[in-house]
């Protein structure tokens, strides 16, 4: 179970690192101010917080400590906050996008140029990473 944790957490990495590829190459940090409803500090802090914890999984790997599982699982409760608060303003910008059928212009935000599906794999490789990484650390399987 912990390296399946592993393949599975490299893989929503994977997935968020192209979501982030993707705002940022149409607006996400350019212009004054930028095309985008996302917080910076929000998309760097959340993948950053990713990929620490990808680095506690590593070294629980490695060690095959505890405790090392018990912060994964804190960090990745921290990551999938932000994510919640991210996928939540997608979703609203998405709606509002789609709800603008008025003579204004649709605001052509980053956000928005991220697709749905990438969105929810990313969501389930999440969810399911942390059930991996919970499961593991509670001792179940071993």
């Amino acid at each position: 179970m912990p390296y399946a944790a592993l393949i599975v957490w490299i893989l929503t990495a994977s997935l968020g690192t192209y979501m982030v590829v993707t705002w940022r190459k149409h607006g996400g940090l350019a212009g004054s101010p930028p095309a985008t409803h996302f917080p910076p500090a929000r998309v760097f802090t959340h993948l950053g917080l990713a990929v620490v914890g990808l680095v506690i999984w590593v070294i629980y790997l490695s060690t095959n400590a505890a405790l090392w599982a018990w912060v994964a699982v804190g960090d990745l409760v921290l990551v999938a906050l932000l994510g919640v608060l991210l996928v939540r303003r997608w979703t609203l910008d998405g709606r509002a996008a789609m709800a603008n059928t008025g003579s204004e212009p649709r605001a052509d935000l980053a956000e928005q140029h991220i697709e749905r599906t990438p969105v929810v794999l990313h969501g389930i490789l999440a969810a399911s990473t942390f059930v991996l990484v919970l499961l593991t650390a509670l001792g179940v399987g071993r």
